[in-house]
């Protein structure tokens, strides 16, 4: 089950970047979202700022993207 959070919202454009990064490591939805351990449309709703993820899955995803994620 994967756990979507309303109280803390991903910054906007979080899920642009997200794809920006994918593509630029030549990743589909697919990949990323197998590497991260989610499904690919919860991935896909998360590039379309659909729904906001945990930290945890967040965090999944930066490191399958060689993202860093900073908390302000």
């Amino acid at each position: 089950m994967n756990s979507v959070s309303t109280k803390n919202k991903a910054p906007k454009g979080f899920g642009e970047r997200l794809r920006t990064a994918r593509e630029k490591l030549e990743l589909t939805q697919a990949d990323v979202a197998k590497k991260a351990k989610m499904t690919v449309n919860y991935y896909a709703m998360i590039e379309r700022d659909e729904v906001n993820p945990s930290l945890e899955k967040m965090r999944s995803i930066a490191k399958v993207l060689k993202l860093k994620i900073t908390i302000s």
